[in-house]
């Protein structure tokens, strides 16, 4: 019973001191950030792929996954932009097994909370020298977002955070798009309170600070389906669903309408080959209506180098120690069917 405190952090301001972001870095960041910004105001109709590995698992192979994407930008930059993903933590739906980078830098090895707070920082890091693209990662702990908060070109809130207070919060005070995903059970209304919240400023206590946030008007829905009473996966990116949100999400007079659909968790069954049928299909929505066309703005896809998923410790390069992923073969040749498509 009760908790150990083994030893104290260092605090982000610390951690980015140690781990600066170079002049030309933070150039590159905000010219990013201005690009995807105007795709979610609308200046854009560039479309987005929020695109890389159900968790950022080792340096190696996701530096080799993400400089490859940017291979695939350069030939796409005209209709496209992406953000690959880098997913540093991993919420657990029982709260066991692999938790992420953030947790085991090395997943072989015992947890080490110091040494992954700075993997993740020097990962981010790297993928954005390498490969001239900025990233995504999930805020699944409030307290660590400023940890990484000026490298990410895009934060997600899973669908198990949506509800909480303190991540609307924190989701107040960033100054990038912040995607909020509809709840595990489904229910649209929350995550439209979530938005409204995120969207609006507050004041409240964060990391021992009296904080005042100004709102963060570029929060949006993220649909990624939802389970049933039965749990049974529930897909909730058919042409019905995106009229319903769009109907409601006027109804709110929210600012920057805007939906980026996840087409693997319960969308796809987990299914990850059917991340492809599903993009294709949001498409097609968006060529059948002039509503669905304006709120749309991107997709999100689970791909990795390796079709599939292994258990720790198989050593396949390459391949998802957590949810199944789209393959590199078959992930380059969806971009190159989006593009064509849009």
């Amino acid at each position: 019973m009760g908790m150990e405190f083994s030893r104290k952090l260092p605090v982000p301001k610390e951690i980015k001191e140690q781990f600066p972001l170079s002049e030309p870095l933070k150039q590159l960041k905000k010219k990013r950030d201005e690009e995807i910004a105007d795709v979610f105001t609308g200046k854009s109709d560039k479309f987005l792929l929020i695109i890389g590995p159900c968790s950022a698992d080792n340096e190696s192979s996701v530096l080799d996954y993400v400089t490859r994407l940017a291979g695939v930008q350069e030939k796409v930059a005209d209709k496209i932009i992406i953000i690959p993903r880098i997913y540093t933590n991993k919420p657990r739906t029982t709260g066991e097994g692999y938790m992420g980078m953030v947790h085991q830098p090395d997943p072989s090895k015992k947890e080490d909370l110091l040494e992954g707070i700075i993997s993740v920082r020097k990962l981010h890091t790297k993928a954005m020298a390498q490969s001239g693209l900025t990233c995504a990662d999930e805020m699944l702990y409030p307290e660590n977002a400023r940890y990484l908060e000026d490298l990410l070109a895009y934060i997600a809130i899973g669908a198990r955070s949506v509800e909480d207070q303190q991540h609307r919060l924190v989701a107040s005070g960033m100054n990038v798009p912040v995607g909020m995903k509809n709840p595990t059970s489904g229910d649209i209304n929350v995550m439209l309170n979530s938005i409204k919240a995120a969207q609006i400023g507050h004041n409240f206590i964060y990391r021992g600070w009296d904080v005042t946030s100004s709102g963060n008007p570029l929060a949006h829905a993220i649909l990624r389906g939802y389970v049933n009473k039965h749990g049974q996966s529930t897909a909730n990116y058919h042409f019905e669903d995106m009229i319903m949100l769009y109907n409601l999400y006027k109804e709110r007079n929210l600012d920057n309408m805007a939906l980026i659909v996840d087409a693997n968790h319960s969308n796809s069954g987990k299914k990850p080959l059917e991340q492809v049928r599903i993009c294709k299909e949001i498409l097609h929505s968006c060529r059948h209506s002039d509503e669905i066309r304006s709120m749309v703005k991107g997709v999100m896809i689970e791909s990795y180098i390796e079709d599939g998923a292994q258990k720790i410790g198989d050593g396949v390069y390459g391949k998802s120690i957590t949810d199944p992923c789209l393959g590199w073969e078959k992930s380059e040749r969806l971009i190159y069917d989006i593009a064509d498509l849009l």
